[in-house]
């Protein structure tokens, strides 16, 4: 028997930032954003022998562990072990003594700004949910996943990620300090076409670790810096206009409304950009492009451009002579999913 599961990586359009602790509690957060056909995938198999084997296909390092206790953080794919020590070895018993081996990869490396670490919890959980026939919702698989992660393992970021690829699709998220609701938007498909015909994502060539960057920014709201305080709450407000524009089908407004979120966004932590962000955003505007933004916190990772008619060729064309890849990509619908192989 195989149980396998893979959770979509996702693009934020706006709104990243406001989904982190303390301002998310104190002033509420909101994020627009879709997953793409780029996952995070896991199986599971079970072994003649009374362990635990996490393998990483992208890594190539496999982890082995006796059935009789924890495993032990040491830095080897320790996020992977918290979701199987709050998932698998608390629903064992020493009458239960099946060995199971596990696989894991991903479409995109961790720092890649698409939201690959909190996708492959999800993607696990939702693995060890099937496995164990677990009675969690979409919004319990999303909040545990965020728990694992951030309180748990203690890693810093927000809480977007692990509500997109649970959900899935188009969604304006709402953060507040009780509850996160997800608002599945019901966009026309002429405007998904020509949406998906207009935007260019592209690989910068340089990952990032996104902890620092988050650290400053939330050091920043903590000080109360006004320059800081202000840009978060036009972010918010540029979210929510972005997500009508985009409803409405006013594309043009869409990618204007790009550019001034990302204008904000930079102000959020130094950083946010580099010369390398920087000198590509410029070129992609120069070429016609009217906004973009990194994917994630920052730094590097994935970049994308909203092009009008006419412009996508030569805004690809430009940012690959300044270095950057190219990717071909589509939107996501369905987020996590898990099936057995007999």
């Amino acid at each position: 028997m195989l149980i396998r599961s893979k959770a979509p990586l996702r693009i934020s359009f706006a709104g990243g930032g406001t989904d982190v602790m303390p301002y998310l509690a104190e002033q509420g957060g909101c994020v627009l954003g879709t997953t793409i056909d780029h996952y995070a995938y896991s199986t599971l198999q079970l072994s003649p022998e009374p362990t635990i084997t996490v393998k990483s296909l992208d890594y190539d390092m496999t982890v082995k562990h006796n059935l009789e206790q924890p495993l032990p953080y040491d830095g080897n794919l320790d996020l992977v072990k918290s979701v199987i020590n709050r998932l698998h070895l608390e629903q064992i018993d020493s009458s239960n003594n099946q060995g199971i081996e596990v696989y894991l990869h991903s479409d995109a490396p961790p720092g890649s700004g698409l939201g690959s670490s909190s996708t492959l919890v999800v993607c696990l959980i939702a693995l060890f949910r099937k496995y164990h026939n677990l009675p969690l919702t979409a919004y319990e698989i999303a909040d545990l996943a965020y728990q694992i992660e951030r309180v748990d393992m203690g890693i810093k970021g927000g809480k977007q990620d692990q509500y997109a690829a649970t959900f899935g699709g188009f969604n304006f998220i709402e953060f507040h300090k009780d509850a996160t609701i997800v608002n599945p938007l019901r966009i026309e498909p002429d405007i998904l076409n020509e949406l998906d015909y207009n935007l260019l994502l592209c690989y910068t060539g340089k990952t990032r670790l996104s902890s620092g960057i988050i650290d400053t920014q939330v050091q920043n709201y903590i000080n109360k810096e006004p320059d800081v305080i202000a840009a978060m709450g036009e972010l918010k407000q540029l979210t929510i206009a972005l997500k009508n524009a985009l409803l409405r089908g006013k594309l043009e407004e869409f990618g204007d409304l790009l550019n001034e979120a990302w204008l904000n966004k930079k102000k959020m932590a130094s950083q946010i950009t580099t010369p390398l962000i920087d000198e590509l955003y410029d070129t992609a505007r120069k070429h016609g492009a009217l906004g973009g933004k990194v994917t994630g916190a920052g730094g590097g990772g994935y970049m994308f451009f909203y092009c009008p008619f006419g412009t996508k060729r030569q805004v690809a064309e430009a940012l690959t002579r300044t270095g950057a890849q190219i990717v071909d990509f589509n939107f996501d619908f369905h987020g996590v999913q898990t099936w057995q192989v007999r």
